[in-house]
């Protein structure tokens, strides 16, 4: 009994550095946050306490027609995440599930775009991208498809699908190595049993495949919730603080960092730091109801 307790304690020990770091960067942030949403502010001096006067700025008709518009667009990147993204992991990773040489080399080569920094593949795509230079619309033109050569980024109806264009390219390894995962833990037997029955594979995606990765697809799901809701760097790069053009690609993120260092308010440390509490509590609220309906659904 003593050296079970004894091998418990050192087990513990272990995960000091984990704790100590966890607290110094995600909850010491928080708290620190939540106390600068409740005070007004002079530049970076406290001023007085206002409880949630800050909060109930973010009402206001001149932010609220911001923050509104901003929390929808990340909506939608979550909607064209789930749809393009996430089904084509799922496409690849059913295609790789049937590659027997290379298998490595082709998940290696889709993992890598997502290990870049998001920055990077902002500014790389935005001079592929590029009306006047760029090489898509330059290749869209010699295959005689003048038609589709236009400023992806710079028309306000195709710059937010363009982002989830590229957010897909960037990040759709992800859910394939997950899909991947699952795929490699369901049985062969039972596909085998379903087809000496006469099971089409459709039948057998249908059937036993897509029940058995209900667990994966919830995972994927909530990932994919919180980084939509968490996007900024790639949004920034592709079309600058102010989500241009004309705010077609505004995002709570963005709209927090003008909150936080562009608007000239002086106010700006007690309402960002209020914005951030908002998402914080509405993201992981969100989540929460998420995982709860999707833990009944599996």
């Amino acid at each position: 009994m003593a050296l079970s307790t004894t091998r418990r304690g050192s087990s513990y020990l272990f995960l000091v550095p984990a704790f100590v770091l966890y607290s110094l960067f995600v909850v010491y942030p928080l708290f620190t946050g939540l106390t600068y949403s409740v005070f007004s502010w002079k530049g970076t001096l406290r001023d007085t306490f206002v409880g949630f006067a800050n909060y109930a700025g973010l009402l206001t008709e001149s932010f609220r027609d911001q923050l509104l518009p901003a929390l929808g667009h990340n909506f939608l990147l979550f909607a064209g995440t789930m749809l393009v993204q996430n089904t084509l992991g799922l496409a690849f990773a059913l295609a790789l599930s049937r590659v027997r040489r290379g298998k490595r080399a082709l998940q290696t080569m889709f993992a890598l775009p997502y290990l870049v920094n998001p920055l990077v593949i902002g500014y790389l795509w935005t001079l592929l991208l590029s009306p006047t230079f760029g090489p898509v619309n330059s290749l869209l033109r010699g295959a005689g498809l003048e038609g589709l050569a236009m400023p992806w980024l710079g028309d306000p109806a195709t710059a937010l699908p363009t982002v989830i264009l590229i957010t897909t390219w960037q990040w759709v390894g992800f859910p394939m190595l997950l899909f991947s995962a699952a795929l490699g833990g369901i049985p062969q037997e039972y596909a085998e049993a379903a087809r000496t029955d006469g099971a089409t594979s459709w039948q057998v995606f249908r059937r036993i495949t897509l029940p058995l990765l209900r667990p994966a697809m919830g995972t994927i799901t909530i990932l994919s919730f919180i980084g939509s809701m968490n996007t900024f760097a790639l949004v920034y790069a592709l079309g600058g603080s102010n989500g241009a053009p004309a705010g077609a690609t505004d995002v709570l993120g963005l709209l927090f960092y003008r909150a936080a260092f562009a608007s000239g308010d002086v106010n700006a440390l007690g309402t960002s730091s209020a914005l951030a509490v908002f998402m914080f509590t509405f993201i992981f609220g969100s989540t929460l109801l998420l995982e709860r309906v999707l833990r009944r659904r599996t």
